[in-house]
């Protein structure tokens, strides 16, 4: 009977956690630039490796270039910078290498 209290607590104190977490799926088809922009630092940079990985299956590619994520992330930030009604998608097709 012990058990079976120790797992609903633990299941309410999850549960009651979950809801205050940032959001789970982004929809980089419709996120613009300046979405992109006013992100923290940690989505950018998963933006970024997304990018990566994206462009990198594209080109049938399997390895990564630390170089050029770094230098496609900056490139991308710089269009984005002057472009903010852009969509990130639209910023990667046009400046990715």
């Amino acid at each position: 009977m012990n058990r079976n209290i120790l797992v609903s607590c633990f299941l309410l104190i999850f549960a009651s956690v979950a809801p205050a977490r940032a959001q789970v799926v982004i929809d980089l088809s419709l996120i613009t630039c300046k979405q992109l922009l006013e992100s923290d630092s940690e989505r950018q940079s998963l933006v970024s490796a997304w990018m990566s990985g994206y462009f990198s299956a594209t080109k049938n590619l399997n390895e990564l270039d630390v170089r050029y994520v770094k230098r496609n992330a900056k490139v991308v930030g710089n269009y984005c910078k002057t472009h903010k009604a852009d969509t990130v998608m639209s910023a990667m097709q046009k400046n990715w290498r």
